[in-house]
């Protein structure tokens, strides 16, 4: 499991990130604070609080594509 903090502070951002996410087949989750979303779900991210960084946790050893698309998202 690989564990980054990412900053999705504006609307197009969840979009985009949603996206990006949606293409990999493994399981990923949003943390923030005691709240965890399925990473996929744009309303899952919705409920939690974007003014600040949240938790991208991916359970794959195997993540080095999708961490390099999400690069612009890294808080």
């Amino acid at each position: 499991m690989k564990s980054i903090d990412i900053k999705l502070s504006l609307a197009e951002n969840v979009k985009s990130f949603v996206n990006i996410v949606g293409k990999y087949s493994y399981d990923m989750d949003l943390r923030a604070g005691r709240h965890v979303v399925d990473a996929k779900s744009i309303l899952g991210i919705f409920s939690l609080d974007l003014s600040k960084p949240i938790t991208l946790e991916i359970y794959s050893d195997d993540a080095a594509d999708l961490l390099e698309e999400i690069k612009p998202f890294k808080a």
